[in-house]
């Protein structure tokens, strides 16, 4: 069952040195229970996507074409009011700062019960039981206590489980995550994952999780979407896009992720993301991409179905394509499959 359909989705936004196209025909569904991540560098398009799911665009965006199917509805058409209702409510976002997602002069209690307060209009007495109950949730330990006390009290990782608490307060169906763990070091950032992880399966949620590492959804993802240039450049499961991936971007990406099992100096992408107030004619990646082709200049590939669940845009899947071996770190990490 899918709870998100996105189709050929555009957004825009005005700058004094022009329109910058940020997102470029978005298609990607979101199944009931799964998790997607949508991995790519900054700038790629990945956070103005969720925000567009979420109705938070910025006041200079321009949506010029498409539609993002909830439950039906084309959440690009509906009112503010109706909005108001969804947001928080169906669908929840967690922010890569907490420290900037939490009032810093509320105790983190009050802000969990203004969120119960409001959207399920709790009385005061049960929306602070049911915060307490949150924050246990959340593994805050001594949750009682720690009530009163105000964000500046708690550790980043803490504050990022304040957050999740407060997301997951009205008992939303869909979780979006924008870089949640950026902020925290490895340990922590395992923590939250593991959280949102067990989160998900309780209590059945749908979760779009925004990184630019491939290595922070290795275990937790269902399906990988690897953004470049506003498009989305591959699609498939997580299995696929680690252990088969086609296009050279993912090959570039996966090549900088470090593992247990890297013995050599990590490989850096060539060059700079292209300005996006003037798209690239042709594969928007071909002036970083060591395997491109004259085509790759002159036209934009379109996705090539390497199977029902795995497309790629690349001409590197074209019949008359010359044969190319992918990085030897991306063919390691397929030998090491299952190892680390």
């Amino acid at each position: 069952m899918d709870l998100i359909t996105v189709k050929d989705l555009q957004v825009s936004f005005k700058t004094q040195y022009g329109i910058l196209h940020a997102v470029r025909g978005v298609n990607f569904t979101l199944k009931k229970g799964e998790t997607l991540a949508i991995v790519g560098e900054s700038g790629s398009g990945k956070s103005v996507t969720t925000r567009a799911i979420m109705g938070l665009l910025a006041g200079n965006s321009i949506v010029e074409n498409g539609e993002i199917l909830y439950n039906g509805q084309n959440l690009l058409e509906i009112d503010e009011d109706l909005f108001q209702k969804i947001r928080g409510s169906k669908i929840s976002m967690i922010f890569q700062d907490p420290m900037s997602s939490l009032n810093p002069i509320q105790t983190v209690g009050k802000q969990i019960m203004e969120a119960l307060k409001v959207k399920l209009k709790m009385p005061a007495k049960l929306a602070k039981k049911r915060a307490i109950e949150l924050m246990e949730a959340v593994g805050i330990p001594n949750s009682e206590q720690r009530f009163n006390q105000y964000p500046f009290q708690f550790s980043g990782g803490m504050r990022q489980r304040i957050v999740i608490s407060i997301a997951l307060a009205n008992n939303s169906e869909i979780l979006i995550c924008d870089e949640p763990t950026t902020a925290l070091d490895v340990t922590i950032q395992g923590q939250i994952l593991d959280l949102i992880n067990d989160l998900k399966i309780k209590r059945n949620l749908s979760v779009i999780f925004i990184t630019h590492d491939l290595g922070v959804v290795a275990n937790v993802a269902d399906r990988i979407a690897v953004m470049y240039a506003g498009k989305i450049v591959e699609i498939g499961t997580a299995d696929e896009v680690f252990y088969n991936p086609k296009h050279p971007y993912t090959w570039a990406l996966l090549s900088s992720m470090p593992n247990l099992a890297t013995t050599k100096k990590l490989d850096a992408i060539a060059g700079t993301p292209p300005n996006m107030i003037h798209p690239p004619v042709g594969d928007a990646f071909a002036p970083r991409n060591k395997y491109a082709m004259e085509i790759d200049f002159e036209e934009e590939p379109p996705l090539f179905k390497v199977s029902e669940t795995h497309y790629a845009a690349t001409w590197l899947l074209h019949p008359d394509a010359p044969e190319v071996d992918p990085p030897e770190a991306v063919v390691r990490l397929r030998e090491n499959r299952g190892k680390i």
